[in-house]
């Protein structure tokens, strides 16, 4: 039991650690586009950073960001024993989206901690993985509102992993998924009122 309680604890710590660099805000800066928590939404993740109008820093946000989710649930998978690898692989994905969504360099204001779910996910499980992308590309497609296909996307996720992992970490996957939903308040206090931005397919859209 000491010995899954220390595993855990560690596990955490270092995935806070990954979790916690604000790549937005860095690739925000070095790009010479300011600091982005002073822009559109104030969030340091992608879907802000893209607000800045650059799309390649956005997108190399959106793979860092998910990344910092991945990269510790694959290293903790290849390097842990057997004995406590479910502890240590749960451990680094919850403290990874606890870490972006709440970083210590940033006075604990981070993202909302989509990507870096996302990514935890597909460290995990693949094919659940793949399944969450397809529920956000079509709800958003349905719906034309990012906030909304996240939305609809982390409900979904953690049936997904339960279907292609275990009940344990599924639960888990629902904790985290239930703390970035509640990190979306403001979105979902607009979607109620109708007025949601939404996503510009076409220059007839954006005109719209």
């Amino acid at each position: 039991m000491a010995d899954i309680i220390w595993i855990t604890t560690a596990a955490l710590a270092i995935g806070y650690g990954f979790g916690s660099i604000p790549f937005g805000l860095l690739l925000t800066r070095l790009g010479g586009l300011g600091d982005i928590r002073t822009l559109g939404s104030g969030n340091i993740g992608a879907t802000n950073v893209l607000r800045t109008g650059n799309k390649t820093i956005a997108l190399l946000t959106l793979l860092l960001d998910m990344a910092k989710g991945a990269g510790p649930v694959l290293l903790a998978i290849h390097f842990s024993p057997d004995a406590t690898l479910p502890y240590a692989v749960l451990g680094v994905g919850a403290g990874a989206v606890i870490g972006h969504v709440f970083p210590i360099w940033l006075r604990f204001k981070g993202g909302k901690g989509v990507a870096t779910l996302f990514g935890v996910v597909a460290g995990l499980c693949w094919p659940g993985a793949l399944l969450a992308l397809a529920t956000w590309l079509l709800s958003a497609i349905a719906f034309r509102m990012s906030s909304a296909a996240a939305l609809v996307a982390l409900v979904a996720t953690p049936t997904y992993v339960w279907w292609f992992y275990d009940k344990m970490t599924a639960g888990v996957v629902l904790a985290l998924a239930i703390l970035v939903i509640a990190r979306h308040r403001e979105n979902i206090s607009r979607l109620i009122q109708g007025n949601e931005p939404r996503i510009e397919f076409s220059k007839k859209d954006a005109a719209e």
